[in-house]
């Protein structure tokens, strides 16, 4: 399968949110985006943005414990967080709004699913750039706020039909890395 990924960053929570807002252009019914990273890396803020683009008119929640969250807007918002699932049948529960052809479905925590994701997909991965909860820690030190307004860095994997669209993306500015967006594949 073909792939192209285009390497991002952003600053803060809301430059997060302004991201998501940036890939809503693309976004059609039947679409899916997984998003991967650790706590606190921005997953929710880029969901908030791409529902303020989708015109969703309600506050975006994180789904943690609700599991999936549907939003109203140009086209319908499925938020799931699968981080609790245990069992990839635990998704197929989840229902019919799930993965549906007729809504918007972004995965928090999306690559503990891949299997049941479609080929045709975004793959966002977002990370602190200089992530404190991987350097090294005395046992028993605290476990580093990861909420704060940190540089993100956000690798942005499109697969199948999204490699097109990725090209047409209008990356402003703010959001690239110093160098400049980076994208590799084909």
């Amino acid at each position: 399968m073909t792939s192209r990924t285009l390497r991002l960053r952003t600053t803060t929570a809301d430059a997060t949110r302004r991201l998501g807002r940036v890939f809503a252009p693309l976004v059609a019914e039947g679409d899916v985006i997984a998003l991967t990273g650790e706590l606190g890396a921005g997953k929710t803020c880029f969901v908030q943005g791409l529902a303020v683009g989708l015109d969703v008119q309600v506050p975006v929640t994180s789904p943690t414990f609700m599991l999936q969250r549907i939003y109203p807007g140009r086209v319908r918002l499925v938020h799931l967080d699968v981080y609790r699932l245990d069992r990839l049948q635990d998704v197929m529960d989840l229902g019919d709004e799930a993965l549906a052809p007729d809504v918007v479905t972004v995965v928090e925590w999306g690559d503990t699913i891949a299997s049941l994701l479609p080929d045709d997909r975004l793959d966002l991965e977002l990370r602190h750039a200089d992530d404190p909860a991987e350097a090294d820690r005395a046992p028993g030190d605290p476990v580093p706020d990861l909420t704060d307004d940190r540089v993100r860095l956000v690798a942005a994997t499109a697969h199948g039909n999204w490699v097109t669209r990725l090209v047409d993306l209008d990356v402003p500015d703010e959001f690239a890395p110093s160098d400049g967006p980076v994208a590799t594949g084909a």
